[in-house]
């Protein structure tokens, strides 16, 4: 008669689930340390587990004799690599580049270490830590922090609180020129060989404006030529009777933005109207931002030969935009952009 291993205690039980759900918490994006806290562990505790899992799985998180090969990356290199790549950049470190790259990373660990991991056994390791490729967010070396601070505590939740006195909807505004030979998109080519696309060497591009509410509604228009104090009170002026109630624009520190057509406006609309800046050099705050990301990897997935195509492809792009409200509100639910959605 076979001898079937015994069951895992009730107490092994419930030590083997916590453990899962501890490397599962952070392999699913949540950080280390509030993983820890929650579970009420150590946070070495936790690179422990973490560890044995990327040597063997969750079997390995079982209360038994482990078997295996032994551990190439102990916790504390663990927690030392999550450390260095949350807490700075490759710069703290003497590499010249300011973003974690594979390379950079196996470079440091067998450099600052002496752990030699191939670039797929680094990838996993990331994995394992909960760490995934994201897009950086640059910032101007020019922000003001105290700036940034006074508009998220003060002049946003007190214009929030004048729209509502006022029954306006406040919108997010801002221009973008789209070129033809911008292209975002990616295409399928042998491994190892990097496909070489020939454009036409004709350059042209559109000039075009938006803005997008809390509540998911937006509005475009392509202009001619660049864009000024008139153009944009033109703008306004149609978004506003498209709307059909008063309106706060919220807008960067472009100087139309500020001139005398904007300012003269303001005074005809007794009211109905209101404008307010977002601070220098912080175009992450602004949602309508995220319009011009998503239309511009669009646009770059398609060939356009004449600017009569690229404008009818934009307008196609900006009008499914338009029609996806889910999606517009979205763009509210980023981390600079949270502050802005729309409140119950």
């Amino acid at each position: 008669m076979k001898n079937n291993p015994p069951k895992p205690t009730t107490i092994e039980a419930l030590r083997y689930q916590k453990r899962t759900t501890a490397v599962d918490a952070v392999r699913t994006g949540e950080t280390p340390s509030k993983v820890a806290r929650a579970l009420q562990v150590p946070l070495r505790t936790l690179f422990l587990w973490l560890a044995l899992y990327r040597t063997g799985g969750y079997d390995a998180l079982r209360e038994k004799k482990r078997s295996g090969r032994p551990r190439k990356v102990s916790p504390e290199a663990m927690q030392w690599l999550y450390d260095a790549i949350t807490l700075g950049d490759p710069r703290q470190h003497q590499f010249s580049f300011c973003l974690w790259t594979l390379g950079i990373i196996r470079t440091m660990l067998k450099r600052e270490k002496g752990i030699d991991l191939s670039k797929s056994g680094v990838c996993r390791l990331l994995g394992h830590l909960g760490l995934s490729p994201q897009t950086p967010i640059y910032r101007s070396y020019r922000q003001d922090p105290q700036k940034l601070k006074d508009y998220l505590d003060e002049r946003f939740p007190k214009l929030r609180e004048q729209a509502r006195r006022m029954g306006a909807v406040i919108f997010f505004v801002d221009e973008a020129s789209v070129r033809a030979d911008a292209h975002r998109g990616t295409t399928w080519a042998p491994i190892g060989e990097a496909p070489i696309v020939k454009d036409s060497g004709q350059r042209f591009g559109i000039n075009m404006i938006s803005a997008v509410s809390p509540r998911g509604d937006m509005r475009f228009q392509v202009f001619e030529g660049s864009m000024n104090g008139p153009r944009f009170v033109e703008f306004l002026k149609k978004l506003r009777a498209d709307v059909g109630c008063p309106i706060i624009v919220i807008a960067d520190n472009a100087k139309y933005h500020k001139g005398d057509a904007v300012r003269e406006y303001v005074k005809t609309c007794e009211g109905a109207f209101g404008i307010e800046y977002l601070p220098p050099y912080a175009p992450e705050l602004n949602p309508d931002e995220q319009v011009w990301n998503n239309a511009k990897a669009r646009l770059g997935k398609l060939y356009v030969a004449t600017k009569d195509d690229l404008r009818v492809a934009m307008r196609r792009i900006m009008r499914s935009l338009q029609n996806s409200k889910n999606l517009i509100r979205s763009f509210f639910q980023l981390e600079n952009t949270k502050y802005a959605a729309e409140t119950p």
